[in-house]
């Protein structure tokens, strides 16, 4: 895959974020910088993989653990949302963040995303390991520096690599635990990896006005929307069967089989949709159903395996 577009030169206009005032910002603004819906999926995969993992961590230390991932994660956000404050500016969804709407300084941003950073990596090496620590020091550094300054303004298939960033938080939650890494947890990791491209170009699809005048290479924005749709099909085809893999590799249940069958069968279905939509509205419409319903999705997946592993070990509790 080349790292370069190919069909399209974009060319971003520079608009600098309103200067910020002292004592613009709140508390909200703050929370707005960790990104807290999406440290929200963050926190859950962590959590399963902190308790589906072999061995048992202290409730305590578990639920440190989490926070730790958690505040990384956010530090992610608000580092993010520091080295973009240019082209939040410029799309209509983002204008209004903290930066861009001059409520808070980059410095203030950039201290503030370092701060949480270097603080979670220390505390979770300090309550779990410090592989797991290393690993989330790791992701913070995938997502800001090759994600967020490198692929995600250089090419189209930025959120294919990049979505690895958000693919490690149930392996670090494994680890963390288990103080190793297994098949497990790096097919969980695989499952969201391949989940990322469809789950966000369908966004991407209902957004490229938007990434176009920021100069975003999107695929919608490069490639266009039939290549996109095509894209979506294609790893919506490969996610479908390592969706399933949990229960084939014999970590999961046939709760978890039956899920992770009927859920793949849909992704399937709404992406051949989509991609025989053609552009319109019923394309538009399509794309949003599949955004929804990828959510839905990875939730309904990751919480059936977590039912299932709870389950047995009262079931194996109770038994002893």
């Amino acid at each position: 895959m080349s790292l370069v577009s190919d069909n399209a030169v974009l060319e971003r206009p520079l608009r600098a974020p309103a200067t910020a005032h002292p004592c613009m910002a709140g508390v909200g603004d703050y929370i707005s910088l960790l990104k807290p819906r999406v440290m929200s999926l963050v926190v859950f995969t962590a959590l399963v993989g902190l308790l589906v993992a072999p061995g048992r961590m202290h409730p305590v230390l578990v639920l440190a653990a989490l926070v730790c991932i958690a505040i990384g994660a956010g530090a992610a956000g608000a580092l993010n949302m520091w080295y973009d404050a240019d082209i939040d500016a410029l799309m209509r969804r983002t204008a209004a963040r903290p930066l861009p709407a001059g409520r808070i300084a980059p410095g203030e941003a950039l201290g503030f995303g370092m701060i949480l950073a270097v603080g979670s990596v220390a505390m979770l090496g300090l309550v779990a390991n410090w592989l797991a620590a290393g690993m989330l020091a790791f992701t913070i550094f995938f997502y800001i520096v090759i994600y967020t300054m490198w692929l995600k303004r250089s090419t189209p298939q930025n959120i294919v690599i990049g979505g690895a960033a958000g693919a490690f938080p149930p392996l670090i939650g494994w680890v963390a635990a288990s103080g190793g890494i297994g098949i497990e947890p790096l097919i969980l990791f695989a499952v969201i990896f391949l989940w990322t491209p469809p789950h966000f170009w369908a966004l991407a699809l209902l957004r490229s006005d938007d990434y176009a005048r920021a100069g975003v290479p999107m695929l919608p924005v490069v490639r266009g929307g039939a290549q996109t749709r095509l894209q979506i099909l294609i790893y919506s085809l490969m996610l479908a069967p390592v969706g399933a893999f949990p229960w084939l590799f014999g970590f999961a249940g046939p709760a978890y089989g039956a899920l992770a069958l009927v859920g793949g069968a849909g992704m399937i279905a709404l992406a051949s949709r989509l991609y025989a939509a053609g552009d319109g509205a019923l394309a538009e419409r399509t794309a949003r159903r599949l955004f929804a319903f990828s959510i839905l999705y990875l939730f309904v997946l990751f919480a059936a395996l977590l039912a299932e592993n709870r389950y047995a070990a009262l079931f194996a509790g109770a038994a002893s």
